[in-house]
């Protein structure tokens, strides 16, 4: 198992700077997630050449490796043009990782709750593209469901990547979300919906977050009454309610072999002190897992 750091909350430092920073706390793994002057959010890739040496020279300097490379492209877009452009951003990215030596690749469903059967004909559509890509180049894919996606609820997302049936493209758990995974349920059985994705569970990440629907959902008032939007926080563990005995556990009992993300975003003003406290926490969880 690997312990990365998704390191969002450091993306004003120079590239280098932020992976010596996260080499510094005692991170060995870094996710890469968005940056505006590399892989910026739901755009094509800024990355050239130079900024790809430039990252690679770092990484072997401080030792650091990337666990995993995290796009946000609009794929399972119903416009059909707005499909189009995000496969061509994927396809670059892939580049990209492959020249980076990564060979994991995680990203969400995207697309549109309110236009679920044509965002999922959209997913196709771009899988069918994309999928023999990530083959060739031999870039494994995990898939989470993320809220406010075409597809935001834990079972329904498993068996859509169960769908794809490749075994290289597996599911990942994401706890902030835990709420919103488990749909109408007002609690949330995080032991039930890890162990429904079974064999395919191959990442997680770990933040935590309170149950928007506790209090009789009244713990948020959103106005106006009904509106659609959700909401989540990434919080350092023990802040909010997810249910972290049975998390860890299920990772323990699994004996859970691949990629363990610490993604809070929540404490910019305390990033530091933030990413120590909960790479100490989930060392000391799983800690006898890791490789």
């Amino acid at each position: 198992m690997k312990i990365a750091l998704d390191p969002y909350m450091f993306r004003k430092l120079p590239m280098a700077e932020m992976v010596r920073t996260v080499a510094d706390i005692g991170y060995s793994h870094i996710e890469l997630s968005p940056r505006e002057e590399f892989m910026p959010f739901f755009l094509h890739p800024r990355a050239d050449d130079d900024r790809v040496a430039e990252l690679k020279g770092v990484l072997r300097e401080t030792g650091v490796e990337l666990s995993s490379v995290l796009p946000l492209y609009k794929w399972s877009s119903p416009d059909e043009e707005e499909r189009r452009a995000a496969v061509r951003y994927w396809r670059r990215m892939i580049e990209v990782t492959v020249e980076l030596g990564c060979t994991l690749m995680n990203s969400e469903f995207n697309g549109r709750p309110e236009r679920a059967a044509e965002s999922e004909a959209a997913f196709w559509r771009s899988m069918e593209e994309l999928l023999p890509v990530f083959e060739r180049e031999g870039i494994a894919l995990n898939l989470e469901a993320h809220p406010d996606d075409f597809c935001e609820v834990n079972e329904p997302a498993v068996d859509l990547v169960r769908a794809i049936n490749k075994p290289w493209v597996n599911y990942l758990y994401c706890a902030p979300h835990t709420f919103h995974l488990s749909g109408e349920d007002p609690g949330a059985d995080v032991r039930r919906m890890m162990a429904y994705a079974g064999d395919r569970l191959k990442h997680v990440h770990i933040a935590d977050s309170f149950n928007h629907k506790g209090s009789g959902g009244l713990r948020y008032i959103l106005n106006p009454p009904g509106t659609p939007a959700r909401i989540h926080q990434h919080l350092d563990i023990g802040q909010g309610e997810v249910d972290w005995e049975a998390f860890f556990g299920t990772l323990r009992d699994i004996e859970f072999d691949g990629v363990a993300t610490v993604c809070v975003f929540a404490w910019e003003e305390r990033a530091r002190e933030s990413s120590v406290f909960m790479l100490e926490r989930v060392t000391k969880e799983l800690g006898s897992l890791v490789a």
